[in-house]
């Protein structure tokens, strides 16, 4: 897992961002929790892992820039994308700022 320092949160490459988007995660022990991955480009990366209905099994993680979707995004480097996330018995699409990287190789990210 990836960790801060005593500085503030880790720089994160787009080779950690792939990595981590990549990499299995425990969705029990995951379920209902936002964290802070780090800082790419000088943006702050967070994770999200909602769960609704089905729990842990239908925990999704989400990894997102700290920005709301829009012309921030935008400028900052981020590609607004639309994810579904659990409600309910169902989905939902919400819109998230994704680092680019991700929105680019999504077939590489473990929803």
């Amino acid at each position: 897992m990836l960790a801060g320092t005593a500085c503030g949160p880790r720089a994160l490459s787009d080779s950690d961002l792939l990595k981590y988007a990549a990499s299995p995660y425990d969705k029990r022990s995951m379920e209902g929790k936002h964290i802070v991955l780090g800082v790419h480009g000088g943006t702050k990366v967070v994770v999200d892992f909602p769960c609704s209905d089905l729990c842990p099994q239908y925990t999704t993680r989400i990894i997102h820039y700290d920005l709301e979707p829009g012309p921030e995004c935008s400028a900052r480097g981020g590609v607004e994308q639309r994810i579904d996330v659990p409600v309910g018995i169902g989905r939902f699409p919400v819109p998230f700022c994704l680092p680019k990287v991700l929105a680019e190789n999504q077939t590489l990210y473990k929803l």
